[in-house]
Formats: C-alpha cells, structure tokens, sequence
C-alpha cells in the first residue's frame, strides 16, 4: 500500500514538473524568432496529436502537453492576459484536471498565474489582471470536478464488474435447472 502511495506521488511530481517546463516554454515562445511561425507549430503539434493517436497507445500526459503548449502559444502570441482567447485556459484547467490527476491542475494554475504576471506589460490597469487571479478562483472547482470523475470512472468499473457477476451467477443457475 506505502509503495502504491509512493509511485502515484512519484507520478504526479514528475507530470507537474512536466507540466511546469512546458508553460515556460510556452511563455517563452513569443520572445523568439519563431513566434513568426506558430500556427505551423502549432499545426505540426496537432499533427503529432492525431498520429500517436493512430499508430501508437494514447498518451494522456503528451494530450495534456499538446493542448497545453496550443493554448498557451495561441494565448500568449495574441496578447496575453489581454487575448481575446483567455477563455481558452479555463477549459485547459479542467481538461488537465479530467486527464492527468486533479492535483496537477493546482500546479498548472499557480505556474500560469507566476508566468503570466511576469511577463505582464508595465502600467497594466485591474482589468488586465482580473483574469489572472480569476484562475485562482477556478481551480478548486477544476480539482472538485476531477476528483469526481476519478470517482465516477471506479463506480463504473465496479458496475462492470458488478454485471459480469450477475450475468454468471444467473448463467449458473439457469444451468444447474436445465440440468435438473
């Protein structure tokens, strides 16, 4: 049981610390030359997306990555904290949130609020970071709606579970009269 507790931490340290380096890539990537070309990057990561998804096992922690530096890259080379895509990210923290494990959307959130107010224009006005700390606000909510569906998804493996005993005991039984 300790060992089981050790390597779900050991997982969760390792996909926050991966969730941290890619939104500092993403916030770094308007400060290159190569923010002339982000909509091919960004295509080339969906790209990537749908071939893993054909080829090779699914990946839920490259899903997260991919969705994580598209967003990100689409709102930081549009403004920022001002981009008229900022909705974006909220739905970023509850995908996060149902894909990879609930905590990690409290490290995503607490790394994009430290990377957006350091990268924040100089004299911005309240409204600009209205947004920013209304992500604060979101991620309990984020965390609540992931905890539930890890919840939800062991209710329906013990109802699978659950049916397949039925099914063979009335199986059993149905049996054991035929041969009476």
């Amino acid at each position: 049981m300790c060992l089981l507790y050790i390597y779900y931490m050991n997982i969760e340290i390792i996909h926050s610390l991966i969730m941290v380096v890619v939104i500092s890539l993403a916030f770094i990537f308007p400060k290159t030359p190569l923010v002339q070309y982000d909509l091919q990057i960004i295509a080339f990561l969906f790209i990537i997306l749908f071939a893993s998804k054909k080829f090779f096992r699914s990946s839920r922690l490259l899903e997260s990555i991919i969705f994580t530096l598209v967003i990100l890259m689409i709102i930081n080379t549009t403004g920022g904290s001002a981009s008229p895509f900022f909705f974006l990210i909220y739905f970023l923290l509850f995908s996060i949130a149902l894909i990879l494990e609930p905590v990690i959307s409290i490290i995503t959130t607490l790394a994009c609020v430290i990377f957006f107010m350091i990268f924040l224009p100089q004299q911005q006005s309240i409204n600009t970071l209205l947004p920013i700390f209304a992500l604060v606000f979101l991620t309990p909510f984020a965390l609540f709606m992931g905890k539930e569906h890890i919840k939800n998804e062991i209710l329906k493996n013990k109802n699978q579970n659950l049916k397949k005993d039925t099914f063979l005991f009335h199986s059993l039984v149905i049996k054991n009269h035929l041969n009476n």
